[in-house]
């Protein structure tokens, strides 16, 4: 059983129309739950669970139950099912991981985008010396970032301080990693409950590097 945080399983292949044979076809749901990603992000967020969607198909090489469901899902299998006046929709948004941090999918996509974002934000310090100015600026930007995403309602929590949290300094970095120019923010969101931080570190060089 393959164990990623990112990684996702989903079950049955489902039935489109094929241009080629101009008949119905099974395929792998691939496509299908891409495209819900997708419309997902740009109605919703990445935050939203791509779950409770509905999938552009007209069917599926099999039918489960509720009872096989609740067997199914907690071992990370998200199964598409076809629901009785709904239509046919993904019914879960486990990933493949045994990490009870990133169990869910949309959790593990808003970090993808939190740290993507941050490192783009971010280049300009290769330029900069590595010294408490730099320090302040790094994080006031990772800062205002986070807190746009937490006003967008993307974190948990009552105030900022319960969604998020930047450290930057002397706690997150030695004085070997300041005079080699490796600056070192840790890192912190609620992407589920309020003050139940995930924490993770990034790292930039600056102009003593190298």
């Amino acid at each position: 059983m393959i164990d990623s945080t990112f990684a996702a399983m989903y079950h049955p292949w489902v039935q489109v129309f094929d241009p080629v044979t101009k008949k119905p076809d099974f395929v792998p749901p691939s496509g299908s739950v891409m495209g819900v990603y997708s419309r997902t992000d740009i109605a919703r967020g990445v935050h939203k669970a791509p779950a409770n969607e509905t999938v552009m198909c007209t069917g599926l090489s099999t039918s489960y139950t509720a009872g096989e469901q609740d067997i199914l899902n907690p071992v990370g299998v998200n199964l598409i099912r076809a629901l009785p006046g709904q239509g046919i929709r993904i019914w879960g948004a486990r990933t493949a991981s045994s990490n009870s941090a990133f169990k869910y999918v949309n959790v593990r996509r808003l970090f993808i985008f939190v740290e993507q974002s941050i490192k783009s934000a971010t280049n300009w310090v290769v330029f900069e010396p590595n010294n408490s100015s730099l320090w302040g600026r790094v994080q006031l930007t990772i800062s205002s970032f986070l807190e746009n995403l937490y006003r967008s309602g993307m974190l948990a929590g009552e105030s900022s301080a319960q969604a998020y949290f930047v450290n930057i300094g002397t706690t997150t970095m030695s004085q070997d990693d300041i005079l080699n120019g490796r600056l070192i923010c840790e890192i912190g969101i609620a992407p589920s409950r309020p003050a139940e931080f995930v924490i993770f570190r990034i790292s930039q060089f600056t102009s003593e590097a190298g």
